[in-house]
């Protein structure tokens, strides 16, 4: 088997009475405990369905929360609101602990079922990671939350909230000893498909956790491990004869066929790495699976622009257009004020254009500008053209083009890409980040950076300039927004930075109008505890400060 398929079961491992009349048989619909965790394949499709729970398309609805983009429709999800600034105890930012419950209900039944056990103790630290990381999210938007590892009857309901810091200890244990269950890679067939959670998911994730927690040292040592598995980032080397057909020598000033080259390839690297054709890739550590003529996502609706069928639910903003650096000097790049870009905009000026002239070639892989070139979309020399106020078009003058899948858009079918998770370029820049602060800046810093900035066609990082802890660190920054924009990680970097007071401001489109007015209270650092919960609790969960 390609993939490892997430067969869900029946009710969700819902429950039905034992029958004592042989003619009254448990519901096609459902899953009886009785007849159910009696074999090795009954474990194997109940670990097939937590897998469903894996982060899909929300993840970009978390750059929605961030200076990166604008989520322009509040019924898709919490991100406009969130980003608004205008947040009250009637949100719930993902308060959630349905999965958990399931998790917890497969570690309570998988010992009944008869099989293999060094095939259970393997399932179950699968499960366990996806109950880590389902944690680990929460403590990212909520701070402290109930730790529970049992199901939980209704009787006995109220759990009251578990510091932070007993959360953190639990998450990173369970990461650790999975890590030593887990194997490197999978063999394929039933129960070893690609896809299933690694030893390196656990050390990926592990090492995220630490970043986050400003935790250097064991953030540079689990870094470290999944340097040494042996992954490495996506590389094409040479174009389809349907992207070579996009002329961006209206965008960049070539040297000459090596330089436009060069600049291709990495355009076509980067964005090529979440297309369908290279999913399961070297650079892929963990992904949410989706398989062709069975399920998809959507992120080509939630992403394109109506023009061509879809919402554009999520837009850049114009400050990730301007963190996108000079692709002939390596270095940051000058933009217009607002009121110079409008006008220009507005009195049809060719002075309009040289703002996404020679820009990181990952820019022209992510954002869809004021005539950008995308032949792949529809095979027929497309442009992007904002049409301000049109149905579905965004808000801000752009779109995202990372992490559209053109061949499913081209022919008209469902977008089955799988959506990447980890991947192997975050845990470089994890160890850059957390190796710069922990002892300043050295060679394999630099190095580490340069791997991910050659793949994308960019020069490598200047010794000289970036000497500095204080300088590379800015650097660091700026790659990382760049490299992972749209993949989730934005929301939690503004925190953790503790930029969020100076970056989410009131955002405008190219026009200089106001497309979203936001604010910023230091209660936004975390979401409230939806008031429904609290009063479910009979008051036992106390809301975060700055909400009651």
């Amino acid at each position: 088997m390609k993939h490892l398929l997430y067969i869900t079961v029946a009710g969700a491992l819902a429950l039905s009475a034992c029958s004592k009349d042989f003619l009254e048989r448990p519901p096609l619909d459902q899953v009886s405990e009785v007849t159910f965790w009696k074999s090795e394949n009954d474990v194997y499709l109940a670990v097939n369905a937590i897998y469903n729970q894996l982060p899909s398309e929300g993840l970009i609805y978390d750059d929605g929360a961030t200076d990166n983009a604008h989520a322009q429709y509040p019924w898709e999800n919490a991100a406009n609101s969130i980003s608004s600034g205008v947040v009250n105890t009637s949100l719930d930012a993902g308060w959630d602990f349905g999965d958990i419950r399931r998790q917890n209900y497969f570690m309570e039944n998988v010992d009944k079922a008869e099989m293999d056990e060094t095939l259970k103790n393997r399932y179950k630290a699968e499960v366990r990671f996806i109950r880590a990381y389902a944690y680990e999210r929460m403590m990212e938007k909520f701070g402290d939350v109930p730790l529970i590892l049992h199901t939980v009857h209704i009787d006995s309901a109220n759990v009251p909230r578990t510091p932070h810091a007993e959360v953190l200890k639990f998450v990173l244990d369970e990461l650790e000893d999975v890590a030593g269950i887990l194997p490197a890679t999978y063999a394929g067939g039933k129960g070893n498909e690609k896809g299933r959670i690694t030893k390196g998911a656990a050390l990926a994730l592990k090492s995220r956790i630490h970043l986050y927690e400003k935790q250097w040292a064991e953030a540079v040592t689990e870094s470290q491990k999944v340097m040494s598995l042996g992954y490495s980032l996506f590389k094409i080397n040479e174009e389809t004869e349907i992207d070579a057909a996009d002329d961006y020598n209206e965008w960049v000033n070539f040297d000459d066929e090596n330089d436009e080259k060069k600049f291709r390839l990495g355009l076509r690297s980067y964005e090529g790495l979440f297309h369908q054709v290279n999913e399961g890739n070297s650079e892929v550590i963990l992904d949410r699976q989706f398989i062709t003529q069975t399920d998809a996502q959507y992120m080509n609706t939630y992403l394109l622009p109506g023009t061509i069928g879809g919402w554009s639910s999520i837009a850049p903003t114009q400050a990730l257009v301007n963190a996108y650096e000079s692709y002939k000097t390596g270095e940051p790049v000058a933009a217009p004020t607002d009121a110079q870009r409008a006008a220009w905009y507005d009195g049809k000026s060719p002075n309009f254009y040289n703002e996404y002239k020679n820009r990181d070639p990952r820019f022209y892989a992510s954002i869809l500008f004021e005539n950008a070139p995308w032949n792949a979309i529809d095979n027929d020399g497309f442009k992007f053209q904002w049409s301000q106020g049109a149905s579905n078009m965004s808000q801000t003058g752009y779109n995202f083009r990372k992490l559209v899948d053109p061949v499913a858009q081209r022919n008209t079918i469902d977008n089955h890409a799988n959506i990447i998770i980890l991947r192997y370029a975050e845990v470089l820049l994890t160890y850059a980040e957390a190796k710069n602060e922990l002892s300043g800046p050295d060679a394999t810093i630099y190095d580490a950076l340069d791997l991910i900035r050659e793949r994308s066609g960019m020069p490598v990082v200047d010794r000289a300039t970036y000497a500095s802890q204080s300088s590379l660190r800015e650097l660091i920054k700026r790659e990382r927004r760049v490299e992972l924009a749209l993949e989730g990680q934005r929301y939690m970097d503004i925190r953790r930075w503790e930029i969020a007071p100076q970056v989410m401001s009131s955002i405008k489109n190219i026009r200089n109008s106001l497309a979203q007015e936001r604010i910023w209270s230091n209660k936004l650092y975390l979401m409230p505890v939806p008031q429904s919960q609290v009063d479910l609790s009979n008051g036992l969960l106390v809301q975060n400060p700055g909400y009651n």
